[in-house]
């Protein structure tokens, strides 16, 4: 597949997502079967673009595909210009691939759905905004595709929007997401103002002569937008009431499109990051933050979407922690973006089979005992759950033992951090599987578990695998990925303080503790219902460390109370004072109107009484 053709990576989904919108009920019979084949049709094309990349080399692989002219004004014209380059089609694969996944299960998720047509359409209009995002070759074609997923994660999230609680989760996903799109959208206006241009060859080639003050500026700008996309601190608190929408959803967004845009956003800007250590320190302390944050968060849920949706934060923190260490981390971070698809993606599918079978129950205290009733459903969530605590052999393993080592090559503290981070990880999700698949059976009387049909545990089985052999794309080829993403945003070798070998041994290690505490606080009986009286620690973690709390106290109320305020000197100053002039002169017409009668005798009367007057101020004036 040529170059040229790489505009058709967004072009058929975003054509099925129109034909699936506009086409009516005529499409309800075959909808979600076109928005799959569109879906699957952008992956084989992202493959063989892949795959043609394979054969040149590396300097050649780059390539910017102008389409047509966006607009142009005056001397300044934009057009729209794709760029496929080792990072671009990295994201290509995993949006496409794991997306078509996330269809091909969601056909047999949603086949009682009357509105599956639409939902089918929203998933394709969501994966076409995020190829436009990571294929964009300017920062203001990033931003179209930007706000797309921020319109598609809306519409999915509140898919089911007869639900008060979806429709307020969608609701507060958008405006969240809004406050981190400031700063993107001036980030993006400083490049004008600053370059000339927004595209990244122009800003990459620009950076070396910025300030550190702009550097810092603009590394921050990006930062606040990353903030917002991918949930991290202090923006993080639309992402755990994002379940409320249908678990694709919820598994599209945690693993290949919405959340790692900012990791991207990030990663794609190293340029600007290599001019300023302020921000990408600060990148390192967000991600850190997050890291700790999210994994807290995950221990005390017992939603099992909620549960998953903490351990994403805490996931993409790992990935922002690496991106903020600069050349020694981009590559990791985008390696274990690309792991995490996997087995997130693998965990979610496996929560939604678990609902399939338990009537739609999140509520992991009413499980239990389902490794009997759903093995495979079983066996390939377990895979996931291997990956994600960093098991040896297992994808993320490969990945986020190399954060690990980065960090505590960066800096002993943000080491520690990661590293603790594992420990908790591993805790909080042998929990879910203790309270998931072991222990004795806790199903209400109407419950009946059952295994999901082949359209789901399909996928199931394939991101399994991809979560246990993912880890290739690191071990194989002498570190395959880190040579294919070098000549786009470099790599140095990182130093831990001990080996490579005792770091991972001491990782294991961590991760073994944190299974085993788990293991041995849930493999005895579970109550139904969560325990009303608990630690401060854990109200903490299951209020969401106070998230929403913390932004009603520092941003909802000042700024309720603060357009109450201009509300009431907008009615009693700006607008009292125009009133009050209108009814000053309206009162002074209305008087003065009253000796404008029309009658002549009137006028005669006045001018008599005002001769009189006149006379006798003259004869004053002379007798004086």
């Amino acid at each position: 597949m040529s170059h040229e053709l790489a505009w058709l990576l967004v072009a058929i989904p975003a054509v099925s997502a129109a034909i699936l919108l506009l086409g009516g009920k005529a499409t309800n019979a075959w909808g979600h079967l076109l928005g799959t084949a569109a879906s699957l049709a952008s992956f084989v094309c992202g493959a063989l673009l892949f795959f043609q990349m394979q054969g040149h080399d590396a300097e050649e692989r780059s390539e910017t595909v102008k389409l047509f002219e966006w607009f142009s004004v005056g001397s300044v014209r934009v057009d729209v210009t794709l760029l496929v380059d080792q990072l671009s089609i990295l994201f290509v694969l995993l949006i496409t691939g794991v997306g078509s996944l996330i269809h091909i299960y969601s056909i047999g998720y949603m086949s009682h759905d009357p509105r599956r047509r639409r939902f089918f359409a929203y998933l394709n209009l969501f994966i076409a905004a995020m190829l436009l995002l990571v294929l964009a070759a300017d920062y203001l074609l990033v931003f179209v595709g930007w706000e797309g997923v921020g319109l598609a994660s809306y519409l999915l999230i509140g898919f089911w929007q007869d639900r008060h609680s979806a429709a307020t989760a969608a609701k507060k996903a958008f405006v969240v997401n809004r406050v981190g799109d400031i700063g993107l959208s001036l980030a993006v206006m400083s490049m004008w103002a600053l370059f000339g241009s927004s595209a990244f060859a122009t800003v990459n080639a620009g950076a070396e002569g910025l300030s550190s003050t702009w550097a810092t500026l603009l590394g921050l700008m990006l930062l606040l937008a990353a903030c917002g996309k991918s949930a991290q601190v202090p923006l993080q608190s639309w992402l755990l009431d994002a379940m409320e929408g249908p678990t694709p959803v919820s598994a599209l967004i945690h693993a290949a499109t919405m959340v790692t845009a900012g990791v991207y956003l990030v990663t794609r800007s190293s340029a600007i990051y290599e001019h300023t250590e302020v921000a990408s320190t600060a990148v390192v302390i967000v991600g850190t933050v997050t890291v700790l944050a999210g994994a807290i968060i995950g221990c005390a849920k017992d939603d099992i979407k909620k549960a998953l949706a903490g351990s994403t934060m805490s996931q993409i923190g790992y990935m922002m922690l690496a991106a903020g260490l600069g050349p020694a981390g981009y590559v990791f971070a985008i390696f274990h973006l690309i792991t995490h698809g996997f087995f997130k993606a693998n965990m979610f599918l496996g929560a939604g089979s678990v609902m399939h079978g338990m009537n739609d129950d999140v509520n992991m205290r009413h499980y239990g005992a389902l490794r009997l009733s759903m093995k495979v459903t079983f066996v390939t969530f377990a895979m996931g759950y291997l990956a994600i605590i960093g098991f040896p052999g297992f994808a993320g393993f490969w990945s986020k033992d190399k954060i690990i080592e980065a960090a505590f090559a960066e800096n002993f503290v943000i080491g520690l951090c990661a590293l603790l981070a594992a420990g908790i990880t591993a805790f909080y999700m042998t929990r879910l599987m203790m309270m998931t698949f072991f222990g004795k059976k806790r199903w209400a009387e109407d419950v009946h578990p059952h295994e999901s049909p082949s359209s789901m545990t399909v996928p199931l089985i394939v991101l399994a695998v991809l979560s246990v052999f993912g880890g290739a794309l690191y071990f194989l080829g002498g570190h395959w990925i880190v040579h294919w993403l070098e000549p786009v945003v470099g790599h140095e070798e990182h130093h831990p303080p001990v080996s490579a070998l005792v770091m991972t041994l001491i990782t294991v290690a961590v991760v073994a503790v944190g299974a085993a505490i788990g293991f041995l606080r849930y493999r005895h009986e579970i109550p139904r219902e969560a325990p009303v009286k608990v630690s401060p620690v854990t109200t903490f973690a299951r209020r969401d460390l106070y998230g929403d709390a913390l932004n009603e106290a520092v941003l909802m109320r000042p700024g309720q109370y603060l357009t109450r305020t201009l509300v009431w000197l907008d009615n009693r100053g700006v607008d009292g004072l125009v009133n009050g002039l209108a009814a000053l002169f309206g009162g002074l017409s209305g008087r003065l109107r009253r000796f404008q009668t029309g009658f002549v005798r009137s006028y005669a009367l006045s001018m008599v009484f005002g001769a009189a007057f006149v006379v006798v101020a003259l004869l004053a004036v002379r007798l004086s």
